[in-house]
């Protein structure tokens, strides 16, 4: 089991191929540069030739080391890169210089995109000072308002992916604000209807057990304080999900901007990984969302 980004790394196994979209980006390049040389994945670099030049020299990074096929339409370069990936000649996708609805748009291409009929979800891997593994969050930027189903899928989606770093049977706490039902709290409902799929087989490969507050899924003292013993999950969740984007996109900005944690992100409920990066993230997450792709690629293969 993979606790952290470094021992991840080293599990990627054969080195896989990322697919870069508009990749004229020096951010997604310098990630792009150093993935290579740390062995974890090699690319196409799909975009305007010219521009993709000029920044390698900038970056030193030596282009006869990478395929470049030179499309200077964003929208074709973007149809151009993830048709590699939908024809298996790489093995994830990556965006560059391009705004995220035309991205999007390009996974979900009925012809040669990666959609696979499930709802779409992103998953955040985070490694924590103080917590002795990787903990999976999701859905923290892709499904606004998450109905039970897109709440199951998430789960699935998710376990998957922390099958993938080596956790054989993760465990999942769906939180609320308390750890009880109360019909007046739907998301405690719903938390309590996805523990009893995964009692009767509906969902799989995981122990999930909800409603849980967040301190009592990650923390052991506070399950101990709270008299918790004899939860499923005693602050040693693998994997939490939120009851909706607010919750968990505030949570992911606070352990970005207010702890030394390390993370990686990709997109799920596709064909092949999608490493969908922001702007505002470090080059050491945009190569760790590399890691984590390249991961998640190897065990689908």
């Amino acid at each position: 089991m993979s606790k952290g980004f470094e021992e991840l790394i080293a599990t990627t196994g054969s080195k896989k191929k990322v697919s870069v979209a508009v990749a004229q980006d020096a951010p997604v390049l310098e990630a792009v540069k150093a993935a290579k040389e740390r062995g974890i994945a090699d690319a196409i670099l799909v975009g305007d030739a010219d521009k993709i030049g000029v920044i390698a020299a900038e970056l030193n990074m030596n282009l006869s080391d990478y395929e470049v096929i030179d499309v200077k339409d964003i929208q074709e370069a973007a149809h151009t890169a993830v048709a590699l990936v939908h024809d298996g000649k790489a093995d994830m996708y990556m965006k560059g210089l391009i705004d995220t609805k035309s991205f999007l748009k390009s996974v979900l291409d009925k012809e040669v995109g990666l959609r696979t009929g499930k709802p779409l979800s992103h998953v955040a891997v985070f490694e924590i000072p103080g917590v002795d593994h990787l903990l999976f969050l999701s859905d923290v930027a892709f499904i606004p308002y998450p109905t039970l189903e897109d709440k199951k899928a998430i789960i699935e989606h998710t376990v998957a992916v922390a099958h993938a770093c080596g956790i054989e049977c993760p465990k999942v706490a769906p939180l609320a604000a308390v750890e009880v039902v109360n019909p007046k709290m739907p998301v405690t409902v719903e938390a309590a209807e996805l523990t009893r799929m995964n009692e009767e087989g509906e969902i799989t490969g995981c122990i999930v057990d909800g409603p849980l507050s967040f301190d009592l899924a990650i923390d052991p003292e506070a399950a101990k304080h709270k008299g918790a013993e004899g939860r499923k999950i005693v602050g040693d969740a693998d994997i939490v999900i939120f009851p909706d984007i607010h919750a968990g996109n505030l949570m992911y900005k606070a352990l970005v901007h207010l702890t030394p944690c390390k993370n990686g992100c990709i997109l799920t409920g596709t064909q092949a990984p999608v490493i969908l990066t922001s702007r505002s993230d470090t080059f050491e997450t945009k190569v760790n969302s590399i890691a984590l792709a390249a991961v998640v690629a190897h065990n689908l293969k």
